[in-house]
């Protein structure tokens, strides 16, 4: 890289405080905050990298003419949905993710929702609310299938936590992989409904792309077993949350746990507060004490290897939507 001093351009939210370490970032760079299109639009002349914590805005679409040097946007997420905009797609411009931080974390947070559903503590937990003694037999995880939607980096960190408690982990990717290490078989996108059909939890892993959007539907809710809970952590728009609906009460599934919806935050005379079969948390699956200084740390990390000219890491494909397995 040249002796110039490099750029960097931060992107939050309205009312959201700095990045934790970003005081770090401005000992390597010029710092620049943005916080709307108008901001934006005044700091990306001369930007050369952008790290984007507001993954939902828009404003990048609506500034983006005045970007004039950038090289590199790195997403403070593992989705990157809401970037892949054309004019980006096109562009020779770099986009990095946080792939690796919430690995981890999202598959406890599956671990915990498949015992939860074994286990019944929805059920228990009602009942101690009622101050209720109520004895009843429940399932045991071992030996039952799982069926994760997106054998990616998370997919994976998923397959590996259930698989350690016995469950006979299957999943659906792109492409198939016959010879993945922590997966029983990993089937072609084309086989998708077929898998559903002998999966008794089903995982939604996936990325949000013009290919998973309302990928899970009324035809797939059909395909299903009548007694398979569905879990999505990947992307709210990837469920048809009308359809979901009907599936729950009409029986054609037994539950959901849902972290993630096509609405957030999700409307409080919405349906799905109240059905007794449904596990809902606030988009948090991943977040854990500390993650946000995690995620500056990684960009920290990846920026040094962009000043010394070296690759970058998580590279996405602009393409595809989403970071490499």
């Amino acid at each position: 890289m040249s002796s110039r001093r490099a750029v960097v351009t931060v992107l939050t939210a309205p009312g959201d405080p700095e990045p934790p370490g970003t005081d770090i970032l401005r000992t390597r760079a010029e710092v620049r905050v943005a916080v709307d299109e108008a901001s934006l639009r005044s700091a990306l002349p001369g930007t050369d990298v952008m790290m984007v914590t507001d993954f939902r805005t828009e404003a990048l679409v609506a500034a983006w003419p005045a970007a004039d040097r950038l090289q590199w946007i790195h997403a403070t997420s593992a989705g990157v949905d809401a970037l892949m905009f054309p004019a980006l797609v096109e562009s020779d411009v770099v986009v990095t993710n946080a792939r690796g931080i919430f690995d981890r974390t999202i598959a406890e947070y599956v671990l915990c929702t498949l015992l939860m559903f074994a286990k019944d503590f929805a059920g228990s937990l009602r009942y101690q609310r009622e101050h209720r003694w109520q004895h009843r037999d429940s399932e045991r995880l071992e030996g039952q299938r799982v069926l994760v939607v997106g054998a990616g980096s998370i997919g994976r960190q998923i397959a590996r936590l259930a698989s350690a408690v016995g469950l006979l982990v299957h999943g659906v990717a792109r492409s198939a992989r016959h010879d993945d290490p922590d997966f029983i078989a990993v089937h072609p996108q084309a086989e998708l409904m077929s898998q559903l059909a002998l999966a008794d939890f089903v995982v939604i892993a996936a990325p949000l792309t013009p290919q998973t959007q309302g990928l899970f539907g009324r035809e797939a809710f059909a395909a299903m077993k009548s007694t398979a809970r569905l879990i999505n952590i990947g992307r709210g728009p990837i469920v048809r949350t009308d359809d979901l609906i009907v599936a729950l009460e009409q029986g054609s599934i037994a539950g959901a746990a849902l972290d993630v919806f096509e609405e957030e935050p999700l409307p409080q005379k919405h349906p799905l507060w109240d059905m007794p079969n449904v596990i809902m948390t606030a988009h948090m699956a991943g977040d854990f004490i500390g993650w946000q200084r995690a995620l500056t740390d990684q960009f920290l990390e990846n920026f040094d290897r962009w000043h010394r000219g070296e690759a970058l890491f998580n590279p996405v494909d602009k393409r595809l939507g989403y970071a490499g397995r």
